[in-house]
């Protein structure tokens, strides 16, 4: 007879809707399902079940489903998101958007069944621009990592910098 073994869940700091209360992300497009550590401006570590649910498994890649690398990434992104916009008083008329992205390697396939967890480290922050260290792990094993670097902007501004 073989034992199951249960493996105790780490503490959720945030679920879903207090993500959805910090980040402007929405379904198909919100990559974090909770919060389960945050220190203050340097760290935080985050959660995304993958399920053969989610749209992008429909075309990447039929009968071989892989969470694309550019989510895991944007993942990162929104985690360090909701790290960085408790920082920011006026956070619902602000965006934060990608200015850069280094270091990208992704290391182990990501697929329908998995969890991701999420660390991101603040390698530099002032008050509109950040650049974090993102890590992506299934289980022990590094899945992706990259430095984002991104900025603070209105969320009235238009795409091209410009005030409407």
């Amino acid at each position: 007879m073989s034992e199951s073994v249960v493996i105790p869940e780490a503490p959720t700091l945030m679920d879903v809707n207090q993500i959805q209360g910090i980040l402007p992300h929405r379904y198909p497009f919100l990559l974090l399902d909770r919060i389960i550590e945050i220190e203050r401006l340097k760290r935080i570590v985050a959660i995304k079940n993958v399920t053969m649910n989610e749209p992008h498994f429909v075309g990447h890649f039929p009968g071989y489903p892989l969470m694309p690398g550019v989510l895991i990434v944007e993942a990162m992104a929104q985690a360090g998101g909701v790290l960085l916009f408790q920082e920011i008083p006026d956070r619902e008329n602000k965006l934060i958007v990608f200015t850069g992205i280094e270091k990208a390697r992704f290391r182990k396939p990501v697929v329908p069944g998995d969890q991701l967890r999420i660390v991101v480290d603040v390698l530099a922050f002032r008050r509109s621009m950040a650049r974090i260290e993102g890590k992506a792990y299934v289980g022990d094993k590094l899945a992706a990592e990259a430095t984002l670097s991104c900025f603070l902007i209105d969320r009235n501004q238009g795409a091209d910098g410009a005030q409407p």
